[in-house]
């Protein structure tokens, strides 16, 4: 199974203009805990989360409405592109740890994969689902993408 037969393309994104306060209000509306952040040509250039909120702005006491996510954003983000097998995505997530991995097509963001996304899926694995949950609730984690 490809990714394009599991992923969301229905996503909001961030851009370098926008506040951290501005994505803590996007997350809040949608529900979700990341987003990805993108040029003005919808190239991805990053992602934020939740955790990078607190651990990131608040914790080191910076303004939430006057911080750029640019400045709190984790710049290294992994990815995948539609065609990938499901099965490479959930091992990429077991072993990085995270739980949503943007999908690109020519360094342009086109969807986003998540651990529910897997889970919800009847074509994948119960087990390997669940292995991936296990490895990346291991508490040695280190990110929550």
């Amino acid at each position: 199974m490809r990714v394009k037969e599991c992923m969301s393309d229905q996503m909001v994104w961030a851009t370098g203009d926008n506040t951290v306060y501005d994505a803590a209000r996007l997350m809040n509306e949608n529900h979700i805990g990341s987003i990805p952040v993108c040029d003005t040509n919808r190239n991805l250039v990053g992602i934020i989360t939740d955790r990078d909120i607190v651990l990131r702005t608040i914790a080191c006491d910076k303004d939430v409405r006057h911080t750029k996510v640019t400045d709190i954003m984790t710049t290294n983000v992994i990815r995948t592109s539609k065609d990938t097998e499901v099965s490479w995505v959930a091992n990429i997530m077991a072993k990085n740890q995270v739980r949503r991995i943007p999908v690109v097509e020519d360094e342009k963001l086109v969807g986003i994969i998540s651990i529910g996304d897997l889970a919800r899926n009847n074509e994948v694995p119960d087990q390997e689902v669940s292995n991936c949950m296990c490895h990346i609730c291991n508490e040695n984690g280190k990110n929550a993408q």
